[in-house]
């Protein structure tokens, strides 16, 4: 028989934080950034343009180099600009002429073009900022778009841009996004109603069920079969339960956490320890690790969840003798970290992504097992993103697995 199809994985979720605005926003290649260099830098070559054809009408209408129009044929001349022979031919006096004027025609060009380029630069700060002003007002639109998405993307859908003003493009994009933002928040609102929903109409059904089965196999009177049957139905219900309250939490948890609550890490991580331990010391598996202070912003509940189902994970898929779970908690670069490593069969690493779909287990089925219903990495690592985080699972050296769960503090 065909193996079924893995189900197709959901896209990564983004690493950055859209609540926190970029290190250093004057260096980014920012739009109003380009706008500015592109309103300036035509500005700065349209006045070079303006001077190089100014000067050389300029340079054209002073004749520089050319002859003068006129000749000396005798007498004497005097300057102070230039210097003349005392007694000079008509011939050495016309040249003498004609250089000093000269020299005066390039000085006054000179003089021209130094101011000129002067003028220039001042007129280019000035059109830069006038530019880096104009782009700021032209982009202010863009500006509230932005933070109403990231206030969006903080889980607040009730947020709208609303921008009035002339109806042009940027007005008709932020209208489109509210209506964008209308139909998300009533997709949402509809969602929440569903899982309240189903959780009161999933788990009244059950607990029936579990009450009349208990009552059932209490009654000392009854015959050996149906107490037999009575247990497997019993543990059949449970079952359903546990995947009941696997799918609501997985539903719920994977929107934003809106209430958050400082959370300490190795609290949480004992807790779970706590509830496993039974469970451990039946199968033979000692837990260990140091556990340090680490503190968060979330929700215990969920938390909790997280350390409770790594846990159980490592203390059911481990080896039959001298297994071991390390539990570790404790402050790296920055981020809380979650480390819980176990002894147990050996895991391939083409197998590691598959862990963490839903009903997806290592070379089992998705029935039959009485080692969970198959959704506990996937909550996992809903809850770790609904927080921030990020889950990572590695292959021990010798079997086991060794997940990592870092946390923003």
């Amino acid at each position: 028989m065909a193996a079924n199809p893995a189900p197709p994985q959901a896209p990564p979720k983004p690493t950055w934080d859209p609540r926190k605005p970029p290190p250093f926003p004057i260096l980014r290649p920012t739009i109003r950034i380009r706008l500015t260099l592109l309103y300036g830098g035509m500005f700065l070559i349209a006045g070079i343009l303006l001077l190089s054809i100014i000067y050389l009408l300029a340079a054209n209408a002073l004749n520089v180099g050319s002859d003068l129009p006129f000749k000396i044929l005798s007498g004497q001349v005097a300057s102070e600009a230039c210097n003349f022979p005392s007694q000079p031919t008509a011939t050495e006096l016309n040249h003498a002429m004609n250089d000093c004027v000269n020299e005066q025609r390039q000085h006054a060009l000179d003089n021209l073009l130094s101011r000129s380029l002067l003028a220039l630069l001042g007129l280019a700060v000035i059109a830069f900022a006038f530019g880096y002003a104009m782009a700021g007002r032209v982009l202010s639109p863009l500006g509230r778009i932005t933070r109403t998405a990231r206030a969006v993307a903080g889980s607040d859908l009730s947020r709208r841009i609303e921008l009035d003003g002339p109806d042009d493009e940027l007005k008709e994009l932020a209208d489109t996004f509210d209506d964008m933002l209308e139909r998300l928040q009533r997709a949402f609102t509809a969602q929440q109603r569903f899982v309240g929903n189903a959780s009161h109409e999933l788990r009244t059904p059950l607990a029936i069920n579990r009450t009349l089965l208990e009552v059932h196999l209490s009654d000392p009177s009854a015959p050996m079969e149906l107490q037999q049957l009575g247990k497997t139905l019993l543990a059949t219900n449970e079952r359903s339960e546990q995947l009941v309250e696997g799918l609501l939490l997985l539903a719920r948890s994977d929107n934003q956490i809106v209430e958050r609550k400082p959370v300490d890490l190795a609290e949480v991580a004992s807790q779970a320890i706590d509830q496993v331990h039974a469970e451990a010391q039946a199968k033979g598996v000692q837990i260990r690790g140091k556990r340090e202070r680490a503190v968060i912003q979330g929700n215990g509940v969920l938390l909790e969840r997280i350390a409770l189902n790594l846990v159980q994970n490592a203390v059911r898929y481990n080896i039959h003798e001298g297994g071991w779970v390390e539990v570790t908690t404790e402050i790296q670069h920055g981020q809380a970290v979650l480390v819980v490593a176990n002894t147990g069969p050996v895991v391939p690493a083409y197998e590691i992504d598959n862990l963490f779909e839903p009903f997806r287990r290592l070379r089992t089925d998705r029935t039959g097992s009485d080692k969970g219903v198959g959704l506990g990495l996937s909550i996992v690592r809903s809850v770790a993103r609904a927080h921030g985080g990020h889950i990572a699972a590695q292959p021990r050296e010798g079997g086991g697995l060794v997940m990592r769960v870092t946390f923003p503090i």
